[in-house]
């Protein structure tokens, strides 16, 4: 080993050593922040339950179990809200929460719920929007909307559908529709204050016709603003940084 390589060596072990001693003092300080949405204790549980309001305007609801999938995949304390809610005509509009712990991993990419059940994305189509809301106070909600095609089997028939899906990453006084800024937020968050951000991933989905998709945005739009009083912000705690 020469003496440059040898200089290279050493300057790369430093670095490695600085990166742990970093990490190690990041892990140690490390607290836990409180959530944004409203959550319940579930005896004998590491895991929070996440309240989604039950009556929303002229909607039916009723809670959905988690898959098991996700319970054995995602960390162990991880946290969940599944609900699903049906207008008078029989349509209907599942929305469901993810609510991280100590585990950063709970979260990942949204693109990858959709794919994983046979979802084909349309890119074109797919954007950042924004909703006005009035409650808990008045602000925008940055939502961003994916549209999604598959087959489906309707009574025994092969049918084309069309997915409106939207969601939103929320914590204490944080608030995006990208997966990116969340995950730069978070480490920002937590190097300059030691405090992880309990981050959750909110996600509205629901299924029509081709051509229905806009009236089924809509639709959707109006559920989110009536039932957006689970998310515990006030207007002064909102930053946009």
């Amino acid at each position: 080993m020469n003496r440059k390589t040898a200089i290279l060596f050493t300057i790369a072990l430093l670095l490695i050593g600085g990166s742990a001693s970093v990490l190690a003092s990041l892990r140690a300080r490390q607290k836990l922040g409180l959530p944004a949405v409203r959550t319940s204790a579930i005896p004998e549980s590491t895991r929070l339950e996440v309240e989604l309001p039950e009556d929303i305007l002229d909607y039916n609801s009723k809670p959905l179990p988690v898959e098991q999938l996700a319970l054995s995949y995602l960390p162990k304390d991880t946290s969940f809200g599944q609900r699903l809610y049906t207008a008078p005509d029989g349509r209907w509009i599942l929305a469901n929460v993810v609510l991280m712990g100590t585990d950063r991993t709970s979260l990942h990419k949204p693109e990858f719920c959709l794919e994983g059940q046979g979802w084909k994305i349309n890119d074109h189509a797919s954007k950042e929007l924004s909703i006005p809301m009035e409650r808990p106070c008045t602000y925008a909600l940055p939502v961003m909307k994916l549209l999604a095609s598959k087959v489906i089997t309707d009574q025994g028939r092969q049918v084309p559908a069309s997915g409106v899906y939207l969601y939103w990453f929320v914590a204490r006084d944080e608030l995006t529709a990208k997966h990116g800024q969340r995950m730069w937020w978070m480490a920002r968050d937590l190097f300059r204050t030691g405090v992880l951000q309990r981050w959750a991933y909110v996600s509205y989905f629901a299924i029509c016709s081709p051509g229905q998709e806009e009236a089924t945005l809509e639709r959707m739009k109006k559920l989110i603003v009536a039932s957006k009083k689970f998310i515990r912000k006030t207007e002064h705690q909102m930053r946009g940084n």
